[in-house]
């Protein structure tokens, strides 16, 4: 009984000075390969908000889940956590979306994230990705994830394609950076089989010195390429 009272003695004790700890500074740490598409400052002033001093402030006058939904609605973060250290240090970790293609249109212009959803452009950093254009409304955004994702993966692919074309049938034509060809996908369907027999005919052409004679690369058959003159 004696050993029982004194562990929920110490127990109390720890909770109440780890709830009175004092905030001595905020901190903002980015996880992920990613560039700065949103400035440490920005988070900063989420953690503030209008408060003037955190060093006022006790860990228990902090209402953590408000200030991490705060940083999430972000339309550039994926995700944050926030949390005080041991220390006092009240600390976001923060990962940001990926994006993967960037879209033009009359309302102005935005990326699109590794789960095929808009994402803001950022004054901080410009990502070198494919343009995307045409019909996008009649694409599932699932499925054109899947597309972007297989390039942005692929060392080859990622260098290679530089524009998609979204037509009013769903299938897709992409630009390639050094030949005037197009490459014509068809429907978003067989993604890594027609990834791969693209790479194979690619290969085999530069060999060939072939590639400047065709006008359009049909990858739509899985079981073979047809090139158009």
């Amino acid at each position: 009984m004696l050993m029982i009272v004194v562990v929920i003695s110490l127990y109390s004790f720890t909770s109440q000075r780890n709830a009175n700890r004092k905030i001595i500074k905020t901190e903002v740490v980015f996880v992920g390969e990613n560039k700065l598409f949103l400035k440490a400052e920005t988070v900063n002033k989420l953690l503030i908000e209008k408060k003037e001093d955190l060093k006022t402030l006790n860990k228990v006058g902090l209402d953590l889940k408000k200030l991490e939904k705060s940083i999430n609605q972000q339309k550039s973060v994926e995700k944050a956590n926030v949390f005080v250290s041991v220390n006092g240090v009240l600390k976001a970790i923060v990962k940001q979306k990926l994006p993967l293609a960037r879209v033009f249109d009359e309302t102005g212009s935005f990326y699109i994230d590794s789960e095929g959803n808009s994402m803001p452009v950022s004054d901080n950093y410009t990502a070198r990705v494919p343009l995307l254009t045409g019909e996008l409304s009649v694409l599932n955004h699932t499925k054109l994830a899947a597309v972007l994702n297989a390039i942005a993966s692929d060392d080859f692919l990622k260098k290679n394609i530089i524009g998609i074309q979204v037509l009013p049938s769903g299938g897709l034509l992409m630009a390639n950076r050094n030949y005037d060809f197009q490459i014509d996908f068809g429907r978003t369907i067989n993604i890594e089989k027609k990834f791969k027999n693209y790479k194979a005919f690619f290969q085999k052409a530069v060999l060939d010195s072939t590639l400047n004679k065709y006008k359009k690369i049909n990858l739509k058959f899985t079981k073979q390429v047809v090139c158009i003159k």
